[in-house]
């Protein structure tokens, strides 16, 4: 098994947190990862995508000319993305920020409103987790009880916001 992500959007909506995520989840299930950041000078706003790779076997390289898996939350990352997908992979739409459809047919397209289920969630801020939530049902690589152990370890000197995250989290899984 190898499953190749790319996830982009700009600087703040959490592309790079999505990326450790999968990538911390892949360590505690025991499978082998790279995590390949790109982002720009700006804290917020600026461009921000990551390239993931989880795999059985160990990986020769972080770098991904064609994934599995695009996860865009905004605009122009669907547009510079979109067309790199292999035939037979699956685009993640943030359809809070993306009116636009996807062009392709030989790909399998969700359109997750991440921030509009954030909000439902509690938190405006997990529009990240909502779309994890999405990644994991839709890969199979993980199973849900992973995912929340490592959203609750990462959040553990927080512990207030678990429970929006938790509910970010298993709307995103449940859509």
């Amino acid at each position: 098994m190898e499953n190749k992500i790319i996830i982009a959007g700009f600087g703040g909506q959490g592309v790079q947190a999505l990326g450790k995520f999968i990538s911390y989840a892949s360590i505690h299930d025991g499978k082998e990862v790279t995590f390949l950041p790109s982002y720009g000078p700006e804290m917020r706003g600026g461009t921000s995508n990551c390239s993931v790779v989880v795999s059985d076997a160990p990986v020769a390289s972080p770098i991904i000319a064609h994934p599995d898996m695009l996860i865009a939350m905004n605009k122009p990352s669907l547009h510079k993305f979109e067309g790199i997908v292999k035939p037979g992979g699956t685009i993640i739409v943030n359809s809070s920020l993306i009116e636009d459809k996807v062009e392709r047919t030989d790909v399998k397209v969700l359109y997750v409103d991440a921030n509009r289920l954030a909000i439902e969630a509690g938190n405006a801020r997990t529009a990240n987790i909502v779309v994890l939530g999405a990644y994991t049902k839709l890969s199979g690589v993980f199973t849900p009880e992973i995912m929340k152990a490592v959203i609750e370890h990462q959040f553990a000197k927080k512990p207030q916001v678990i429970p929006a995250n938790f509910a970010a989290f298993d709307l995103g899984y449940n859509l």
